[in-house]
């Protein structure tokens, strides 16, 4: 089963970090990577089956939204090439928060699994995956 993994250290307690990503469907803290985040149906942003699709081809369902793991899970449902229903099936994304205890910061992981013959998936979220979390990190630092 391919998968991908990034992390980062984001320098901002877990709570701010949190409370900027559990909103499945706001996605204006990466700006500069996602340029449309279109929520779908009536769910909350919080909301297990909430519905979201990301820059018009990015289509997205909320699986767990923990509070007390501050963990996000999701699935792409459909996609561009190569991440499209007919090239990835069963894909499921993670965001996982952990506390820096002695410096106050956060270590933010992003991983995914999915099921594919295809390898071009792989580099296409990992390249994501660092924009997202490097936009994250400069966007915690400037608040």
């Amino acid at each position: 089963m391919p998968q991908c993994y990034q992390s980062i250290v984001v320098e901002a307690p877990i709570e701010q970090v949190w409370d900027t990503l559990k909103d499945f469907h706001d996605m204006s803290w990466a700006d500069n990577v996602i340029q449309s985040c279109v929520a779908v149906g009536v769910s909350g942003g919080t909301e297990v089956g909430a519905k979201r699709v990301l820059n018009d081809v990015f289509h997205e369902t909320l699986l767990e939204c923990n509070n007390d793991d501050y963990r996000i899970r999701y699935s792409i449902d459909d996609g561009p090439s190569p991440v499209s229903s007919d090239e990835v099936q069963n894909y499921v994304g993670q965001i996982q928060l952990k506390p820096i205890t002695l410096s106050g910061s956060t270590f933010v992981e992003w991983s995914s699994r999915w099921e594919s013959t295809s390898e071009e998936a792989r580099d296409f979220c990992h390249q994501i995956y660092i924009a997202l979390l490097r936009a994250l990190a400069e966007r915690m630092a400037g608040l």
